[in-house]
């Protein structure tokens, strides 16, 4: 299922930050993005692995293999010089090389060929980033939260600034991310993350009430990559 956000979840999000920093003097940063990652990678290992489950076959098996290449030679009696099997083995190795590089171009399908863990690594690693950027050290006394879900992998993250870390465990950040996880498989990504949002925005409100000074440091609109 490929997901999307409305304008109306934009407008949902925007509107749940909003409420949210009334209550707190921390700020938070919603960033959602098609994926995190190209992963031309993934669709490069999976080539290079079934050439080398080609060759493996054609070690395993030398005499089938013999026997394809004597008959795409039109070479009846399998008497074919070493060169020439060879020849037609490293081409049929390039064309199989290609054929699944070609193939994983297909987006969806290297999605779903990438391993899980990769895909966590990649979110992960692309939070961080956007986090350092956008939010960490822009805010006064550090009170920045961002909240990043990346579609395609359907997977999510919330980073925060050092001093929020400091009072609050990685453990009370799983209700927000129970939260928007559940929407996000049930196809309703901009409720799943105005959802976060309240549920981060009760956690800073607990531990950095509003104050009388408190700029709006922070962009509230959501961002979409």
């Amino acid at each position: 299922m490929r997901l999307h956000l409305s304008e109306a979840d934009h407008d949902r999000v925007t509107a749940a930050v909003a409420a949210a920093e009334k209550e707190t003097d921390g700020e938070i940063v919603t960033i959602v993005a098609r994926r995190s990652d190209a992963y031309h990678d993934a669709g490069l290992h999976w080539a290079i692995g079934a050439v080398f489950l080609g060759l493996s076959l054609a070690a395993a098996f030398p005499g089938h293999a013999r026997a394809l290449c004597s008959r795409l030679l039109n070479n009846w009696d399998h008497d074919l010089p070493d060169w020439q099997m060879l020849t037609v083995l490293l081409g049929f190795l390039i064309l199989l090389f290609l054929a699944v590089r070609y193939a994983l171009a297909w987006m969806p399908l290297r999605m779903a060929l990438t391993p899980a863990a990769t895909k966590t690594r990649r979110v992960h690693r692309r939070a961080m980033a956007l986090f350092r950027a956008v939010a960490q050290g822009r805010t006064r006394g550090g009170t920045g939260v961002l909240i990043y879900l990346s579609l395609d992998e359907h997977r999510a993250e919330i980073v925060a600034d050092s001093a929020i870390n400091e009072k609050v465990s990685a453990v009370t950040w799983g209700a927000a991310m129970a939260a928007l996880i559940d929407a996000v498989r049930d196809g309703r990504p901009g409720e799943g993350m105005a959802a976060a949002v309240a549920q981060v925005g009760a956690v800073l409100a607990a531990h950095f009430p509003k104050s009388q000074d408190n700029p709006n440091e922070l962009p509230d609109r959501l961002i979409e990559l």
